[in-house]
């Protein structure tokens, strides 16, 4: 959500004359996240924020914004892509393929406390419900096949130490493949950042785009390695419970989820590991962008490890 190609007004107004939102009054690109250009637009007919794809292809799109605007009908708290005067749910801008998203309310909370993060397990376990009849198809993208692409180009950056924790936490994963436990469409990415609050409760979950169809067990560990940890990354108990607990009582965990939960936790771990890495050092160049440290999440991959056997659990 960084700004890497430049919008001005102008160019704005004339791609709007496409739909029916009124005239601009403001836009601000948004500086948080790596992936997208992104900017808050407002119009005389109400707020958006418009989405420049940086990486994703105008064939990949629709599993993207096909999938919001599904839990958006199902009652998920998620943006809605507009239709413009032909029906698209995207279109070029500046060479890009871009498309306009309500604008959810709601704040990012830094500090979570337990009973928000029941709100995220419970509205979670809602998404992949939801999910189960999007009849899109899409592998996740950040799944075992880039890790292994990741983990060659970032190699050479590491220490001793780091390389063999990459090479050790690779294999481990090869075996340990969690394909038979129950999937779907996963956010993949719902740190607390894509995730507003309004009060104690959910305005809406954002940015989807890092969705694919995976383990919704993985969806899982991926939020609690960011919801329920301290800074040093160790696992904080009445807020993973609670998150835990609220999406298991809309969806109840398997007992192969249960058997798998330890090596999800590990897997979350990894994938975010490599993906700041990559992002750190192999940067595209743009505007306003910001990189997050990759050695928080390799602490959290080698507690993960060391503490498998007490894993958090309901």
């Amino acid at each position: 959500m960084s700004v890497y190609t430049p919008v001005t007004s102008e160019q704005l107004s004339a791609w709007l004359q496409r739909y029916r939102v009124g005239t601009v009054v403001q836009m601000q690109g948004i500086a948080a996240g790596i992936e997208n250009t992104n900017y808050f637009v407002t119009t005389s007919g109400g707020r958006y924020v418009l989405t420049l794809f940086e990486k994703l292809t105008p064939s990949e799109l629709p599993f993207y914004l096909g999938l919001m605007a599904h839990l958006a009908q199902s009652g998920v708290p998620s943006p809605a892509p507009q239709a413009d005067l032909q029906g698209r749910l995207f279109s070029e801008l500046n060479g890009k393929p871009a498309a306009l998203i309500s604008r959810l309310q709601g704040e990012a909370v830094t500090a979570p406390t337990p009973a928000q993060c029941a709100e995220v397990g419970g509205a979670l376990a809602g998404i992949h419900l939801a999910g189960q009849s999007y009849p899109g198809k899409l592998a996740n993208p950040r799944g075992p096949r880039w890790w292994r692409v990741a983990a060659a180009k970032v190699s050479p950056f590491l220490d001793a130490e780091g390389a063999a924790l990459l090479d050790a936490e690779l294999a481990f994963q090869t075996q340990h493949r969690c394909d038979t436990l129950p999937c779907g469409p996963v956010h993949a990415d719902l740190f607390r950042d894509n995730v507003l609050f309004v009060g104690e409760r959910i305005g809406g979950v954002i940015d989807f785009y890092f969705a694919g169809i995976d383990c919704l067990l993985f969806d899982v560990a991926v939020t609690l390695n960011d919801w329920c940890v301290h800074p040093g990354g160790e696992i904080d108990a009445p807020r993973s419970h609670a998150l835990l607990a609220a999406y298991h009582a809309r969806r109840p965990f398997t007992p192969a989820e249960r058997e798998a939960w330890p090596v999800l936790l590990r897997s979350a771990a990894l994938r975010f590991w490599l993906s700041r890495l990559y992002d750190f050092y192999l940067p595209r160049p743009g505007e306003l962008v910001h990189a997050h440290d990759p050695e928080h999440f390799r602490r959290i991959l080698r507690l993960r490890i060391a503490h498998a056997d007490d894993a958090p659990w309901v």
